[in-house]
């Protein structure tokens, strides 16, 4: 499903705007067990996603080169036994950073939207529906802003439109830490494969995607709104 257009969120004041609850549950963080499940269910999506763009995209080209990513995304897993999230946060964090090097080493930088869109594919067919519309769509990106231990709140929930602010996305401190351990980064910023991954996600769960990108003493975060599309009259 092609990515719905994304248009600029209108300014609200950071300090201004109050919080509420997305759906059930939102009130406390994840479990152990509840990170690793979706920093599993993450790594699913991505790569996954990635063999569903390379077979529709590019079919039999960089075969030899891609089972080589694919050796290094699924080498050293933690024991099944162990519940550590922070073993999985890594794992998730090298298998990103080599699918994205690997689309703009083979294809080109313009390529990382085509497969954020298969990504969405997948993640639409295995995100669970809770039932709560846009709360659901938007309570997504919350737990995966909580699983970098980002500083975020709720600003608007219903099923027809949620709205979350991140005051400060930490996948910009984390990806120093990975950088500083021999992660290669392939992009200037985060929020190129971000941005356009997270759109593509809103869309395929059936609603439009909006964003803006913020800074502020230093920084950096965005605002995300997922609004149902507007029904034409029968």
């Amino acid at each position: 499903m092609p990515v719905k257009e994304q248009t600029a969120i209108p300014p609200i004041p950071l300090a201004g705007a109050t919080a509420v609850r997305a759906a059930a549950g939102e009130d406390r963080g994840m479990t152990d067990a509840e990170r690793v499940g979706l920093w599993q269910q993450r790594l699913f999506e991505a790569e996954a996603g990635m063999t569903k763009y390379l077979v529709e995209q590019h079919a039999g080209a960089a075969l030899r080169e891609w089972i080589g990513v694919q050796s290094a995304i699924f080498a050293d897993l933690p024991d099944a036994d162990v519940v550590d999230p922070g073993a999985w946060q890594r794992v998730f964090f090298r298998a990103q950073a080599l699918m994205e090097r690997f689309v703009v080493a083979h294809y080109g930088h313009g390529e990382l939207a085509g497969w954020a869109r298969a990504n969405a594919a997948v993640h639409g067919a295995v995100e669970r529906d809770r039932g709560g519309g846009s709360a659901d769509v938007i309570g997504r990106v919350r737990r995966q802003a909580e699983l970098y231990g980002s500083r975020y709140r709720v600003v608007e929930s219903s099923p027809e439109r949620s709205e979350l602010l991140i005051s400060h996305c930490s996948i910009w401190d984390y990806r120093e830490r990975a950088r500083s351990r021999g992660v290669p980064i392939t992009l200037a910023s985060p929020c190129e494969y971000c941005t356009t991954a997270t759109s593509a996600n809103i869309a395929a769960r059936g609603y439009r995607p909006e964003f803006e990108l913020l800074a502020e003493d230093g920084d950096r975060g965005c605002r995300w709104r997922a609004s149902a599309p507007v029904r034409e009259p029968s």
